[in-house]
């Protein structure tokens, strides 16, 4: 009962082999991958992975970068695209806010006024959102809390402990990719947070356990492992409480 709710399975860095790595989650346990699109043509293929292997589910958005990158008027045309396959996507993302790229406030503010649409339209939709965050963490925190979104999924969170303790209080999650072997951040984060707000992920083709490793879905195993030794847990009640994570988020209607 593995799952992965955040990776890039679309990604040209498994077009070499991709029928390879969905068999090696099978073979690994693995019941269900979310990949995540961040821009029109990347939710596209998302979505058709998910049609073509029952195993993927999409998650479809707008990456701030991408939204900086855009005209507006292409934006609102990827929003009306997501509203219309809302039956084909289990959730919105990868959406949020990334302000290590850009120092200008213009582009900051553009990223806010899309992101807080995306979130908008999630609730209009009932979707969980998986969210991005790198040096915005607070600014993400504020806009969610003007929302009643309950579903909501912090992949790689490198925020600081305050803003961790934070996010748990409200009852949102946070997923733990497999680089939490060698990461002292990921490991405390862990060490913190109740096993009920905690999902696995690998953000494949990134951030894998060994540096400069192409990451894959079944690597999730890896987080599992780690959890259970934070947390004095065995194993396969580490993976239950997962497992009933995910289905908690992302298959309750």
């Amino acid at each position: 009962m593995l799952v992965d709710v955040h990776c890039h399975l679309q990604s040209q860095q498994f077009d070499a082999d991709r029928k390879e790595v969905i068999a090696r989650c099978r073979d690994s346990g693995i019941v269900a991958v979310i990949t995540s699109g961040t821009d029109h043509t990347n939710n596209v293929k998302a979505m058709d992975l998910a049609k073509e292997y029952n195993i993927i589910k999409a998650s479809i958005g707008l990456y701030p970068d991408d939204i900086v990158a855009l005209s507006e008027e292409d934006i609102e045309k990827e929003l009306r695209f997501v509203a219309e396959n809302k039956d084909n996507i289990i959730a919105i993302g990868e959406i949020g806010l990334d302000y290590k790229n850009t120092k200008d406030i213009a582009a900051r503010e553009k990223q806010k006024k899309y992101f807080e649409k995306l979130l908008e339209l999630a609730e209009k939709l009932n979707k969980p959102v998986v969210l991005h965050t790198r040096d915005a963490e607070s600014d993400v925190i504020s806009i969610l809390e003007s929302t009643k979104l309950k579903n909501v999924v912090f992949h790689c969170f490198t925020g600081n402990y305050k803003l961790v303790k934070k996010i748990a209080d409200h009852g949102w999650y946070f997923s733990i990719p497999p680089v939490i072997l060698r990461s002292l951040h990921f490991q405390g984060l862990v060490k913190s947070v109740p096993i009920t707000q905690l999902l696995t992920e690998t953000d494949s083709p990134y951030l894998a356990p060994p540096p400069k490793q192409r990451n894959e879905p079944s690597f999730v195993a890896y987080t599992i492992d780690k959890i259970a030794e934070i947390k004095n847990m065995n194993r396969d009640e580490v993976i239950k409480n997962i497992f009933a994570n995910f289905q908690r988020i992302f298959l309750k209607k």
